[in-house]
């Protein structure tokens, strides 16, 4: 029979390992104590801006396609061959000065026909009023009867219907004659000439001899969405204001400034916009039909908040600032913005009047971090980013 040895119980082991668990307690956390201090002191000082509301003035800036005041397609009105081009591309000409000449002998010959059948005409109608002179004592005496004095009366009815006629048709043969001879309409610039001496020219050509472009005064047609046409509209009524920028191809901003009128009263099913046209005087001629430019809108918005563009962290297309929170800490607060000023953004959602927002070192910040907050005017703030950006 095996017998097990029991041996005494080691009360001061179990003496000894409370006193062993406490002095780990103590050490962790002294050490905590220390981790806890390090990041207190390893706080960052960050500016920060309070943030007000007031007014702003929004640019809005949309693509425009320049027209002038009167575009006129120049087309022969007779068939013929052109045989003088008396201008050129691009060249300035007045309204009435001649433009074309198209070859004329036929129609030339056509207002010869028609003044030898008005002369004919005429002597037909001089020819019956001698035969009414004749018969009138005739009859008075009853010589011949009434029935004949009618009867030339009747003749000589028909050939001052016949003058009439032959005078219409030499009217008409000389308008084709004059049409021979193209003149402009109107004053302007000359666009492209695609035909050359010796085509075959007629009034139903599709490619016009050119185009003729009065540009005293242009025209800027543009898009803008239905939404903000009834916030343009509605800032209209309550502000006396019309006016509009030009921005030109080079980028440069026009001297002159434009008023804005409707170019249609509809809106577009398909694009939900309407089109708007710009009225823009052009003294010097340096816009040009056919160009393009960008138009320029200033919009007023009230009570709108404003932070600098280097306060706001993009985020996949989203926007965060970095608030001043309790116990100096920062909360990543999202916002919606609507529009920008200089280097500003207005902010519609998500901040208050009165928060504070950093301005600097935002890279480095996170959601909860602790801060060593500094409040700076907007003009210090301005100065404080940059040197953050280019540290």
């Amino acid at each position: 029979m095996t017998h097990q040895i029991i041996k005494p119980f080691n009360a001061v082991k179990f003496r000894v390992l409370p006193g062993i668990i406490a002095l780990g307690l103590l050490a962790s956390c002294g050490s905590g104590g220390q981790q806890s201090g390090a990041w207190q002191q390893g706080a960052p000082e960050v500016a920060f801006i309070q943030t007000s509301a007031t007014d702003a003035t929004v640019e809005k800036k949309y693509p425009g396609l320049i027209e002038g005041s009167v575009n006129v397609d120049i087309k022969a009105q007779v068939s013929g061959y052109l045989e003088a081009i008396y201008v050129k591309e691009g060249d300035f000409v007045n309204k009435g000065q001649s433009l074309f000449r198209i070859k004329g002998d036929v129609f030339n010959e056509q207002v010869n026909s028609s003044q030898a059948a008005l002369k004919s005409a005429l002597a037909a109608q001089a020819n019956a009023s001698l035969e009414i002179e004749k018969l009138k004592p005739l009859v008075a005496g009853k010589v011949v009867s009434e029935m004949q004095l009618k009867t030339a009366q009747s003749a000589y009815d028909a050939a001052t219907a016949q003058v009439a006629q032959a005078a219409a048709t030499l009217g008409s043969s000389r308008i084709n004659a004059a049409f021979a001879i193209i003149k402009a309409p109107v004053s302007g610039y000359i666009g492209r000439i695609p035909n050359r001496t010796g085509n075959l020219v007629t009034p139903a050509d599709a490619v016009p001899l050119t185009s003729l472009s009065e540009i005293d005064q242009v025209f800027v047609y543009f898009s803008m969405s239905e939404a903000e046409y009834l916030s343009y509209v509605k800032e209209q009524q309550t502000a006396a204001r019309n006016t509009v920028e030009l921005i030109m191809a080079d980028g440069s901003v026009y001297n002159h400034k434009g008023t804005l009128e409707t170019a249609s009263g509809n809106i577009d099913r398909s694009t939900g916009s309407i089109s708007l046209k710009a009225v823009f005087p052009n003294p010097d001629k340096l816009l040009r039909s056919g160009g393009s430019a960008r138009i320029v809108v200033n919009k007023t918005l009230s009570s709108v908040l404003k932070v600098p563009m280097a306060s706001v962290k993009d985020i996949q297309d989203k926007f965060f600032v970095f608030v001043l929170a309790d116990s100096n800490k920062v909360t990543m607060q999202p916002i919606e913005i609507s529009g920008r000023v200089g280097e500003n953004y207005l902010v519609r959602n998500g901040i208050r009047p009165g928060s504070r927002i950093a301005v600097n070192n935002i890279e480095t910040l996170g959601d909860g971090m602790p801060v060593v907050p500094k409040i700076v005017a907007p003009a210090v703030a301005k100065q404080t980013s940059a040197h953050s950006s280019q540290n």
